[in-house]
């Protein structure tokens, strides 16, 4: 398997890194405007924020939807960034690319579906457009390089990964155990693919999100994906694992020197 990725860059990944940062969800016009403003100011190039936001049990902020798909469009052409969100089945991958998102991700969740893949897989035939694949929250790297193949299989070539970690019964210091070795036999199964790491999800905690972006440096991978908020206390979704932008332009220094 070979694959391009995100051609619409400046540059390749052989110079440069990846950096896909932005709130975990879209909460409001104004808070995603005001922390794309910041991490533009950071050298972030792609905008992330979750428009559907799958919650593990009714009653939470489960996002704003379409609405928030006008907020996006917003975004992109007052700061000029990419902007990139998450789908979880074939009506949002048709919502997300009639707004004009530019990258798509499959969550953990659904990569765990392979009719749930499969049907977002049909849904995106024939369009061009850059998709990455989450890791199952359970340790199965075949569900994970399957969903890679039903994607494939249906034309799409500009393909890249996500570790965003593994929950396991014996974990308690992360929210997401990272299992480095078995992410290795998914890189060996398909070795054109470019990685990117989601320390936000690893980590579980602002405080743990630098040392596992240091280790995804270390082990070379191609990027990284990372929960950003203006103001990470006022979150409605996951505020305990986002960072300031000030907080990744520390990070960021280390991946775009490399």
């Amino acid at each position: 398997m070979t694959t391009n990725f995100l051609p619409v860059l400046e540059k390749s990944l052989n110079t440069e890194p990846v950096i896909i940062a932005g709130p975990c969800s879209a909460e409001s016009l104004d808070q995603v405007l005001i922390t794309a403003r910041q991490l533009k100011a950071i050298g972030v190039k792609i905008f992330r924020a979750g428009v559907w936001k799958p919650r593990t049990r009714p009653g939470g902020f489960e996002g704003h939807g379409n609405k928030a798909l006008e907020w996006m469009k917003i975004v992109r052409q007052e700061t000029g960034m990419l902007t990139a969100t998450e789908i979880g089945c074939a009506a949002h991958a048709e919502a997300a690319v009639k707004a004009g998102i530019d990258i798509i991700w499959i969550g953990a969740r659904t990569t765990a579906s392979p009719f749930a893949v499969q049907e977002i897989a049909n849904s995106l035939c024939g369009y061009d457009i850059p998709v990455l694949i989450k890791n199952p929250a359970c340790v199965d790297i075949d569900l994970w390089i399957g969903a890679v193949e039903r994607l494939y299989n249906r034309g799409l070539r500009r393909l890249a990964a996500i570790h965003r970690g593994f929950k396991i019964p014996e974990l308690n210091h992360l929210r997401n155990a990272p299992l480095w070795d078995k992410v290795q036999i998914f890189r060996k199964t398909v070795p054109n693919l470019p990685i990117l790491c989601d320390p936000s999800h690893i980590g579980g905690s602002r405080s743990k999100i630098s040392a596992i972006s240091d280790e995804a440096f270390e082990r070379c991978y191609d990027g990284l994906i990372i929960e950003s908020h203006y103001n990470p206390d006022t979150a409605l979704t996951d505020s305990f694992q986002q960072i300031c932008p000030d907080q990744l332009a520390h990070i960021m220094k280390k991946w775009t020197q490399r």
